[in-house]
């Protein structure tokens, strides 16, 4: 019999309450309260994110970021910065003792992402997955988008959507950025570069590495279209179905609380070794 999941369509949320949503299903899963979650999310406002070891100073442009309006994150998983605008963002709960996932992370990434891989299959867009050669990765590139890791997809050669995994509390985090569209003078300018010559040159090797829905499809798709499309591909791919679910009013406090955290100058720059001044 094939297992039922929860499926949570959280629509657009601000990047503090994105992240704290993600911790909260965490922690409810952990203590047996739900079964594994999908969820799918947006953000409104944009929002950068930034991996858990990942370090702002030097590497952020905080002030286009605040002229944009962009607001700045710190996830719980690793990785680098990811700007988040329009795409779908999904992320999976599920517990490190399930029969299903694997102990190695990188095969867990495999099975996770046969659910990424049939949501472009449903949108009619042939991706595959990438198997990177270590030697192939670029040291000190702060843009996730830059170079695929084990498992990602890509679309023509190109790197079509980027995660990220952690684990804790016994329970697997991954999550990721499914982009529909890609506004690449956007998202150079929130990055730092040495020059505006090195700056244009990393902004045209970037649009020959990443690729958006858009960028693919004769027909333009919306957000709400990409959503049922992943929404299909997680169930044919994890072979598993799916019931909605809606966050109880308990839940949703103890989001509105982490969200707290997820704002504070504390959190964002704990890499730092101080705080922004």
């Amino acid at each position: 019999m094939r297992e039922t999941w929860y499926f949570l369509d959280s629509g657009y949320g601000t990047p503090a309450f994105n992240m704290a949503m993600d911790e909260v299903l965490m922690n409810w899963h952990s203590e047996g309260k739900i079964p594994p979650v999908l969820r799918f999310y947006g953000w409104k406002p944009a929002g950068i994110s930034v991996g858990f070891f990942q370090k702002v100073g030097g590497s952020i442009d905080l002030e286009n970021a605040e002229k944009y309006g962009v607001e700045l994150v710190r996830r719980q998983t690793g990785g680098r910065a990811v700007l988040h605008d329009d795409e779908l963002t999904y992320s999976v709960l599920v517990s490190e003792d399930h029969p299903a996932m694997p102990k190695s992370i990188k095969e867990a990434y495999l099975v996770l992402s046969k659910g990424i891989l049939e949501g472009y299959r449903a949108l009619g867009i042939p991706a595959e997955f990438s198997i990177p050669e270590e030697k192939q990765k670029q040291a000190g590139s702060a843009v996730c988008f830059e170079e695929p890791s084990w498992y990602e997809l890509m679309v023509d050669g190109k790197k079509a959507a980027g995660s990220a995994q952690t684990r804790k509390k016994g329970v697997i985090l991954q999550h990721g950025s499914i982009p529909i569209t890609m506004d690449v003078e956007k998202l150079f300018d929130l990055f730092i570069y040495p020059s505006e010559k090195v700056k244009e040159r990393a902004r045209r090797a970037f649009t020959s590495r990443a690729v958006a829905i858009n960028d693919v499809l004769e027909k333009p798709v919306t957000f709400e279209e990409v959503n049922d499309a992943f929404r299909e591909g997680f169930m044919k791919g994890l072979e598993i179905d799916l019931e909605s679910f809606t966050p109880p009013e308990e839940m949703l406090r103890e989001a509105a609380e982490l969200e707290e955290k997820y704002k504070s100058e504390e959190w964002s720059y704990k890499r730092e070794g101080r705080q922004k001044v």
